[in-house]
């Protein structure tokens, strides 16, 4: 959607730590602009779970670009798109950037694994060298048609090689060109301070809720992350994890009783849902045009 580039960038740039929440369609997109985020995050794990796969890097660029359109198209803040590794190469990036700023979204992520890539909180993921993600970075900024299309740049480091070579790639990225950055695994506070006092661009943290994450990170507050140095803080997967119980427990109920008496309470009103999925706008076209 145009300006939504640099609607997003005068939210980074304001004093509150911008707060995006991660979906999956147009539905959930919905749910976090009516909730009142700032932007919404294109989860590649819930894209992934739509197709009934996992996160090991089988969505195809045309497939996340196409939920993309779907969910720019769906709301009117800005959208951040999960581009993953680019697809391949630099060549692969140069038209990622370019598929991708056609949908309308603010914001585009490339991280740094080795094809095929992994969920950030899955074993097993390498990362290429510094110099091909670098690489894969100038290409991205060189790709953009909207030069407020802001690029992030994503570092699995720390899993691989350590903090060291994490924040060292973290700088090289932010010194090819991205316009923000995010360290998976962020560690300690400590860790988090040093490594927003290394940063000029804004700096992206991510709040999962994996056993892995759990166990390794405290799942901090947007105000507590802003007074560490954040600028922006993503809830990718929340709403997939959230809904994916719920539909458990209510087709567990169905199995078990064969009705939804007890849980209907706990369900959306048809009249809510329409009115979310803006019915009374398609009844004033009908009277408009038909």
């Amino acid at each position: 959607m145009a300006g939504m580039g640099k609607r997003l960038r005068e939210l980074l740039a304001g004093d509150r730590i911008v707060v995006k929440v991660g979906a999956y369609d147009g539905l959930t997109a919905k749910l976090v602009e009516q909730a009142g985020f700032d932007a919404v995050g294109i989860t590649g794990l819930g894209v992934c779970a739509t197709l009934g796969k996992p996160d090991v890097g089988v969505a195809t660029m045309s497939e996340m670009v196409e939920r993309a359109k779907y969910i720019v198209d769906s709301v009117n803040i800005p959208v951040l798109a999960d581009g993953d590794t680019g697809y391949g190469n630099a060549l692969n990036v140069y038209r990622t950037i370019q598929e991708f700023g056609k949908a309308g979204v603010a914001m585009i992520m490339i991280e740094d694994q080795a094809s095929p890539k992994k969920c950030g909180s899955m074993k097993g993921k390498e990362v290429i060298p510094i110099r091909e993600m670098v690489g894969k970075i100038k290409a991205a900024t060189d790709a953009r048609r909207d030069p407020d299309l802001m690029i992030l740049a994503r570092t699995d480091a720390v899993d691989v090689l350590g903090r060291e070579a994490a924040l060292e790639r973290a700088k090289a990225y932010e010194e090819a060109g991205a316009d923000a950055v995010i360290v998976m695994s962020p560690g300690t506070e400590d860790d988090m301070r040093r490594l927003n006092k290394l940063l000029k661009v804004p700096s992206f943290v991510t709040m999962g809720e994996t056993e892995i994450w759990v166990r390794k990170n405290r799942l901090r507050s947007p105000q507590e992350l802003q007074e560490i140095g954040f600028k922006a803080v993503s809830y990718p997967t929340s709403i997939l994890y959230y809904t994916a119980k719920c539909i458990k427990d209510l087709l567990a109920q169905i199995k078990k009783k064969g009705l939804t008496e007890e849980l209907v309470s706990q369900m959306m009103h048809f009249t809510d849902l329409t009115d979310l999925l803006g019915l009374p706008g398609y009844y004033e076209q009908e009277k408009k045009y038909l």
